[in-house]
């Protein structure tokens, strides 16, 4: 089905198909109204030719269902994952703003604080996906979005490496060679460690306007990356600090046991540099303005009335340019207040609000509290206190707190009094929005996974208590979530040495997929295997594809 035929369908009842947004090798991705939530979405629709491999299908909604699991500020969320007999697609949070590509071709180097500014959410980003053993692959700047207001969004966890698969079986350059990690351009399996170094080359790419290697081929890039030395960013941008250069070289260091071994350590790094760059400067005294008397006039000659005059006109110009000058600053005052202090300046510290006693639902509906604070909410059961009062708070009131972008985040502990409330039905709903739903509702939750062939991944399979079942608010619910269908773990085995169709048949023998071969030059004898797409001995899903490194003998001499 050709891109223009799906607008205007409504996929499974909810989403309706209304613009495209742009397409790529692997997929087509539109602009879509989910009827069902009334908002907004973008979804990503398998091209049919991509379809029509199943190990490539399997691999696809693999990482998606994966990715779902993902909640963070900083990363583009997956609502919904579905897959049919004729239609493969997942839904996304439609983003409002460019790439961060883009916004590096209008702008060239961003400066130091703007490139602490946006490292500093990438890095959570990936802390917040490690710590859940998904690592994205492909952090480049076109997988990374701006809004507006200065968010960074993180996009394509895992998808964007399968992006860069379809678009190399289609003969096409793939960009992300410039971010790739050493290992990763060794054909080694990518770690955490490898989002790093890519965020690493980011980072230098911001700071200097440009990428750290450059050559006439892929090949030649590759090879810099696992072995040169970039040139330090301070020798390109000479107002690069020193500890931001540090901290950008290390996460891109060649050697992996060199480099930052989490995105935790590079995240305290950052934010302890910018603790150094809040220290205060001395203010410049200021003197006070000479009195100048004022001189009686009774009466006035010519002569002193032509130098009045004069004077006049001198002070007349000298008003007008200080009128200019004081629209200036009016302006700058206004745009370093609404845009430019956000980027530039350190982080603010505020002493934290008491919230206690207040009504919840008034904390709620204040516009200012919503606008710079985030709540989350836990219910208790306390029969002394009246419904929906805030009884305790964390941080507590009176601690010194730094302003982000993102707000503060405050946990409130309220009371739900000792009333009775039936469990919602939440089955076969997304465990996020149920979730949400019990909690309005006065429960606390709590989740377990299960393996299912019948409830989609992410998708609520039972309650307990029942659903319809009177509970005190306050209590527990406890939420089974599908894990989706088993997946099935087998032990990749040694190629190398192999002839190439030895290797091919091993493969199969072990219900793996053979995903092609790269023939090079090497001493060994022509047809011998001497590398493979996947680690020896590693555990990888049951018809994993896997790509050979096959030698065509010693080069002509």
């Amino acid at each position: 089905m050709s891109t223009e035929n799906y607008i205007g369908r409504v996929l499974d009842g909810r989403y309706e198909i209304q613009s495209l947004l742009g397409e790529g090798g692997m997929a087509v991705v539109y602009k879509a109204m989910d009827h069902r939530l009334n908002r907004q979405v973008a979804i990503k629709i398998m091209r049919q030719e991509m379809a029509a491999d199943e190990e490539f299908r399997r691999r696809f909604l693999a990482e998606a269902h994966a990715v779902a699991m993902l909640s963070n500020h900083n990363i583009v969320a997956i609502y919904d994952v579905s897959r049919s007999s004729s239609m493969e697609y997942i839904v996304m949070e439609l983003v409002d703003g460019i790439t961060l590509k883009q916004y590096m071709e209008r702008r060239g180097a961003l400066g130091w604080r703007e490139t602490l500014h946006f490292s500093r959410q990438i890095a959570r980003a990936l802390r917040h996906a490690h710590e859940r053993g998904i690592v994205h692959r492909d952090i480049k700047p076109n997988n990374i979005m701006l809004l507006k207001d200065g968010t960074i969004k993180v996009a394509d966890f895992g998808i964007a490496a399968l992006e860069n698969e379809a678009v190399e079986s289609n003969g096409q350059a793939i960009g992300s060679i410039h971010y790739i990690a050493p290992e990763q351009a060794r054909g080694e399996s990518p770690d955490a460690r490898s989002d790093l170094y890519s965020l690493g080359v980011v980072m230098y790419e911001m700071l200097t306007g440009e990428k750290p290697y450059t050559g006439d081929s892929l090949g030649e890039i590759a090879v810099k990356h696992m072995n040169a030395t970039p040139v330090p960013p301070h020798e390109k941008v000479s107002d690069v600090p020193e500890e931001l250069e540090r901290i950008t070289m290390k996460a891109m260091s060649a050697d992996i046991s060199a480099r930052y071994q989490t995105a935790g350590e590079l995240l305290d790094d950052l934010e302890a540099f910018i603790q150094t760059q809040m220290q205060p400067k001395e203010e410049e005294k200021l003197e006070n303005p000479a009195v100048v008397p004022i001189r009686s006039i009774s009466e006035m000659s010519t002569e002193s009335f032509l130098r009045r005059r004069s004077r006049s006109g001198r002070v007349s110009f000298m008003t007008g340019t200080f009128g200019v000058l004081l629209c200036a600053v009016f302006l700058f005052s206004f745009l370093w207040n609404f845009w430019l202090k956000d980027i530039f300046s350190p982080a603010e510290r505020i002493e934290l609000p008491n919230f206690v006693g207040y009504s919840y639902e008034a904390l709620m509906s204040n516009a200012d509290l919503s606008a710079n604070y985030r709540f989350e909410v836990i219910f208790i059961v306390n029969t002394d206190t009246e419904p929906g009062v805030v009884l305790s708070q964390d941080p507590e009131a009176g601690r010194s707190i730094m302003v982000t972008p993102d707000g503060i985040d405050v946990t409130l502990i309220v009371s739900t009094g000792d009333t009775l409330s039936s469990v919602p039905d939440v089955i076969n709903m997304d465990y996020r929005t149920a979730s949400a739903m019990l909690r309005q509702s006065g429960f606390y939750v709590e989740i377990e996974n299960a393996l299912s062939d019948i409830y989609t991944r992410n998708y609520v399979m039972k309650t307990y208590p029942d659903v319809g079942q009177p509970l005190a608010t306050g209590s527990t619910v406890y939420l089974t979530v599908s894990s989706g269908p088993q997946i099935i773990n087998v032990s990749m085995p040694n190629l190398i040495g192999l002839s190439e169709g030895a290797a091919i048949q091993q493969l199969e023998n072990s219900n793996l997929s053979y995903g092609g071969s790269e023939y090079v030059t090497s001493d060994l004898a022509s047809g011998t295997v001497i590398g493979q797409s996947c680690d020896a001995f590693t555990e990888i899903e049951e018809h994993s594809k896997v790509i050979l490194r096959v030698s065509t003998g010693p080069e002509a001499g």
